[in-house]
């Protein structure tokens, strides 16, 4: 479990082809996986020390190395510090990473909003000529009474003079509508600013506490682990 992880974390940690790791949405992605899969290791780790537990207090295991450096638990116990700190220094990383995507991402709303705002001001400017210029109004009905246009494109000219007629009519018409689009989209841009803040803050809190809580975990195994092998002396075992 613990060799096979580290090599997840490695083969993670290798960027497609084509992509920038230093994004942060590549940044986000790395980090999650890692903090999603971070739990396999510590329990390997859990599992090797309760092997040796279990083995002490049976009274089964072998004699013990004379060196540390020869004793598998305290590379196991090294390696759960260095995890431990890998996982509590990803907490800042997270949040900031998760913040600058967030960003972007309202950033993106704010375009595509003013955009589609310029493009509604754009078409109520030709209505409103269309609406002014008897002479287009009439090449629009010679179009429709000619015959030469069928179909889609016929029922569209039909619904377009159908409302130049309106706002021919009624000038306030024209206006209303305008209004109307233009608190939809308003609407629509604080819907979408507020499901990306909302997504990056459920995302960076379940990430950056998962992290916190790996990081909890991995360094008081590796450290209670440490201290309780520089402590005992090789010899203090069960006959």
């Amino acid at each position: 479990m613990i060799l096979s992880s580290l090599l997840d974390f490695i083969i993670l940690a290798i960027p497609t082809p084509g992509v920038n790791p230093l994004t942060p949405e590549w940044q986000v992605g790395f980090t999650t996986q890692l903090v999603d899969r971070g739990i396999i290791p510590l329990v390997g780790i859990a599992l090797l020390v309760a092997g040796y537990w279990v083995s002490n207090s049976s009274g089964i295991s072998s004699a013990e190395p004379r060196s540390s450096f020869l004793d598998l638990r305290f590379w196991a116990f090294i390696l759960s510090s260095l995890l431990g700190l890998v996982f509590l220094l990803l907490v800042p990383v997270i949040f900031l990473n998760v913040g600058k995507q967030s960003a972007d991402a309202i950033k993106q709303i704010e375009q595509k909003a003013n955009a589609a705002e310029v493009q509604l001001d754009t078409q109520t400017k030709q209505v409103n000529a269309l609406v002014k210029d008897p002479q287009k109004l009439s090449e629009l009905d010679r179009a429709i009474a000619s015959g030469q246009v069928q179909g889609e494109q016929l029922a569209r000219l039909q619904a377009l003079k159908q409302q130049l007629n309106t706002f021919k009519q009624d000038p306030k018409a024209l206006n209303q509508q305008v209004e109307e689009a233009q608190t939809k989209l308003r609407s629509g841009r604080l819907q979408a600013e507020n499901q990306a803040k909302t997504g990056a803050l459920k995302l960076s809190l379940r990430t950056g506490l998962s992290s916190l809580l790996l990081a909890i975990g991995y360094i008081a195994i590796g450290w209670t682990g440490l201290r309780s092998l520089g402590g005992s002396p090789a010899s203090s075992r069960k006959a």
